[in-house]
């Protein structure tokens, strides 16, 4: 029996919907995983670069136990510093389900691939430790990935003011232990006499910079961002102290959940 054009009209409008919602979860996917092939750092131990890109340091090659990657396009030149990925293998034969969870800490890449992961990583994404043995000697894998939240326990957002730094006419700093999936995507410096802000620039990696640093205690202002527009400014709860020091750490007393 042929259907009647009210019953056809409310079929296709249902299908239209079904459709539009598909193509909005595609588009929207952020738990989904992305293929790719990762490789892991020559000649290196067991965990990352101290001289990785992001400006991190030595607590870039130790900072979640070593499981640390450089990135490629997912450096973003240096936006990505920070950000947390589940990277896991694809060969059933040595792969687990789980992966690793690692933290981009520098910039590379070789032979097609997303990661350039620690040794310690990379092993970690095999089911035994034979099994490990046996990608490390593959050298580089096909992998799938997906962005995770950074969580680091008892940790608070923790300020490094870079070794170059040159009280009290240059200021340079990187912002440790940053958690959740958002992006730090701007930084104010605060005078917190006059709540006068100065906008910093990112220099490379994560590193902030100023010339002509404020004087006084120091507050900071930091904007979190992420890939569907939400934005929010955190601003700490302790302050960089007035004689701040090259080479000292800070704990801001906040953390981003």
């Amino acid at each position: 029996m042929a259907l009647s054009l009210q019953s056809f009209l409310f079929f296709f409008a249902i299908s239209l919907l079904l459709s539009m919602q598909h193509l909005a979860d595609a588009a929207t996917c952020s738990n989904c995983f992305t293929h790719s092939r990762a490789a892991y750092y020559p000649n290196s131990d067991e965990q990352g670069s101290d001289t990785g890109a992001c400006g991190y340091g030595s607590f870039g090659a130790t900072i979640n136990g070593g499981d640390v990657s450089a990135a490629s396009d997912l450096y973003r030149n240096g936006l990505g510093c920070g950000a947390c990925y589940q990277v896991r293998c694809t060969n059933s034969n040595y792969c687990s389900d789980k992966g690793v969870n690692v933290v981009i800490t520098d910039q590379g890449s070789s032979d097609r691939t997303d990661f350039i992961l620690s040794r310690r990583a990379f092993g970690r994404m095999a089911q035994t430790t034979d099994a490990a043995a046996s990608l490390l000697s593959l050298g580089i894998v096909d992998i799938e990935y997906r962005r995770v939240s950074c969580s680091y326990a008892n940790k608070n957002l923790t300020i490094k003011i870079d070794e170059n730094s040159n009280y009290p006419f240059y200021l340079a700093f990187s912002i440790w232990f940053q958690q959740g999936t958002k992006d730090i995507t701007a930084v104010q410096l605060c005078e917190t006499q006059n709540f006068t802000c100065k906008l910093l620039d990112r220099t490379y990696g994560a590193v902030w910079t100023t010339l002509s640093p404020p004087s006084g205690p120091l507050s900071l202002r930091m904007l979190f961002s992420d890939e569907d527009g939400d934005e929010s400014w955190v601003v700490p709860v302790n302050n960089i102290p007035q004689d701040w020091k090259a080479g000292d750490t800070y704990d801001t007393g906040v953390q981003l959940n």
